[in-house]
């Protein structure tokens, strides 16, 4: 006989533009969520009996309901909620997972000053959360971002590595160090069920993914690097560092290598200045770091 092992469906890729309108000035959110279902599904899949599916098309309109009713300026406040409002409705559901996505909106400078109501899109940089709500109240949080594309011109260099019949690069201690940063951390269970670990007060995502970001990207700029391995640990340390909030961070840093040109066939010199910046191939190092 064969089992159902586990099961899950939902919508994905649902757009949301939301204008929060102050009295002078407006915000800007752009989100796209996508929202998964788990639980008590077995007859829809043996016998085609529908009556305990909420359809995908409902799970949509859900996102826009509840993005109307929210305050959320956070991501993850507004996961929480979505997942809070597809639960309480829904009793055949063990789980709600809600993924958000978030693109980067900055608002527009004239004439030196910020502009109430116009705004300009940033850098690729799509910041990211994941919720997953349990029917028993287990709350899991992980937020990050992806594509967070970085470059330094100095310190850092790549030296002492394996050298085979195979191998062609030669070690340099003076190389442009480019990747497009993912990165992604758990938060601890109070402050992933929406509570400061100790006071009780609502948590600030927005402020805390700040310090994680900006904490990381101050060494990233300031490590001296001898290999992205050991720079792409710096990191996620000062990340761990910054706040009491994570347990652990997970970093993907694709070396994106720029290739220095060869101008000695036409008698100039190059003292690294001039590169080909390459895609592919790139180099790809991963690590996940928690406390311990």
């Amino acid at each position: 006989m064969v089992h159902l092992l586990e099961n899950r469906y939902g919508k994905s890729r649902v757009r949301l533009v939301k204008v929060t309108r102050h009295e002078g000035h407006h915000h800007l959110y752009e989100w796209m969520v996508e929202v998964l279902l788990e639980g008590d599904f077995e007859s829809a899949h043996r016998a085609g009996e529908n009556t305990k599916l909420l359809p995908t098309d409902t799970m949509k309109n859900t996102v826009y309901y509840v993005a109307r009713e929210s305050n959320a300026t956070s991501i993850e406040v507004f996961a929480r909620e979505l997942a809070d409002y597809l639960m309480v409705r829904n009793p055949q559901v063990s789980a709600v997972m809600v993924n958000v996505e978030s693109v980067l909106w900055k608002r527009l400078t004239v004439d030196g000053k910020p502009h109430p109501d116009t705004f300009m899109r940033g850098s690729g940089e799509r910041q990211v959360t994941r919720l997953r709500l349990e029917r028993d109240g287990g709350v899991t949080l992980t937020s990050g971002f992806v594509d967070l594309v970085v470059m330094k011109t100095a310190k850092s260099g790549f030296e002492g590595y394996i050298k085979d019949s195979l191998t062609t690069l030669k070690e340099t201690s003076d190389r442009l160090l480019g990747t497009a940063v993912t990165a992604d951390w758990t938060y601890t269970g109070a402050v992933a069920r929406g509570g400061a670990e100790d006071s009780g007060e609502t948590v600030d995502f927005n402020g805390l993914r700040e310090t994680i970001r900006e904490g990381m990207l101050a060494t990233f700029a300031g490590h001296d690097s001898l290999s992205v391995q050991q720079t792409l640990f710096a990191m996620g340390e000062a990340a761990l560092d910054a706040t009491a909030a994570i347990d652990e961070v997970h970093l993907v840093m694709p070396n994106k290598h720029c290739i220095l040109v060869d101008l000695s066939r036409f008698g100039q010199e190059n003292p690294n200045e001039i590169f080909v910046p390459t895609d592919e191939p790139h180099g790809t190092i991963e690590a996940r770091l928690g406390r311990g």
